[in-house]
């Protein structure tokens, strides 16, 4: 089975939108997939969370299928969205000096791809 890592690092919707897309394809055809919410991408977690975001349908269908792996804690301290994280319901990532670490997917077969 192919496994794929979605690194989301950029804050833009317009990109944070592929990454769901992408996601919910990839594992529609099969693939295992990871997404992990990084630096400036952590900023849209409470805005997903609302039904008027544009987001929010691709993000609950995503969060529903547990493709979502977590939120990087020091970025997530950094955007001031700690409490909105905890209020979705989503973990944590921090083994890595409070970061996501990328060998821990690598070492699990997963191709990490970033956005």
């Amino acid at each position: 089975m192919k496994k794929a890592a979605l690194f989301a690092f950029q804050g833009e919707p317009m990109c944070f939108i592929h990454v769901l897309l992408n996601a919910l394809d990839l594992q529609a055809k099969g693939v295992e997939v990871k997404i992990v919410i990084e630096g400036a991408a952590t900023k849209l977690v409470p805005e997903m969370a609302k039904e008027e975001s544009p987001l929010f349908k691709l993000y609950r269908r995503a969060k529903d299928q547990g493709l979502i792996d977590g939120v990087c804690r020091a970025c997530s301290a950094k955007m001031k969205v700690t409490e909105a994280v905890e209020a979705e319901g989503l973990r944590f990532l921090d083994e890595m000096s409070g970061h996501p670490s990328m060998s821990r997917y690598l070492e699990n077969g997963f191709e990490i791809i970033t956005f």
